[in-house]
C-alpha cells in the first residue's frame, strides 16, 4: 500500500523534489535509454501526485498539468511507476487516482496525455480514446489519447 500526495511545486522538500527528478531521471532518461530535456519549466506550474512506500521511498508518479500547457486540454504526464514496484500493479492504482485529482482540478477539462503505444490497451482500460497515429518522441512511439468528460 502507497501513501498518496498531491504535491504543489513549491511545497516541495529539498530532498522530495531531488526524488521526483532522480526518479523521474531513471525511467525516463536512463531505463529507457531516452536523452531528453527532463526540466521542461512545466514542473513550477503543475500538481505531482507522488506514491511513497511505508519507507517514504518514491515509488510511483504523474505530473498534472492545467488545461494550455501540454494541450488545450488538462494532462497527465510523466507517469512511472520505479522499476523495484512494478509487480505491485501500481500503475492502474496510480492513474485512477490521478484521472480522479485532474479531473477534480479541471472540471470542465478533458485529459490528454501522450501515450506510448504500447500503453494504448492500458489507457483504453481507463476510458481514454485515441485520436492521432504514432508518432516518434525522443525516439520513442507516441499515441495522443484523450479522456473526455462524456466517457466518464
Amino acid at each position: 500500500m502507497l501513501n498518496w500526495k498531491l504535491i504543489d511545486f513549491n511545497d516541495f522538500t529539498p530532498q522530495g523534489l531531488y526524488d521526483v527528478l532522480k526518479v523521474r531521471t531513471d525511467v525516463f532518461v536512463v531505463e529507457q535509454t531516452c536523452p531528453y530535456p527532463e526540466l521542461d519549466n512545466k514542473d513550477q506550474i503543475s500538481k505531482h501526485f507522488c506514491g511513497y512506500d511505508a519507507h517514504g521511498n518514491l515509488l510511483a508518479y504523474t505530473r498534472i498539468l492545467p488545461p494550455g500547457i501540454s494541450y488545450k486540454e488538462a494532462s497527465i504526464g510523466r507517469v512511472l511507476v520505479a522499476q523495484s514496484a512494478r509487480d505491485k500493479k501500481y500503475g492502474k492504482i496510480l492513474m485512477t487516482l490521478s484521472i480522479q485529482i485532474t479531473q477534480h482540478l479541471y472540471p470542465k477539462a478533458d485529459v490528454k496525455i501522450g501515450a506510448q503505444c504500447y500503453l494504448e490497451q492500458f489507457y483504453t482500460s481507463l476510458g481514454f480514446n485515441k485520436t492521432s497515429e504514432p508518432y516518434l518522441e525522443d525516439g520513442i512511439p507516441h499515441i495522443e489519447m484523450v479522456l473526455t468528460k462524456s466517457s466518464v
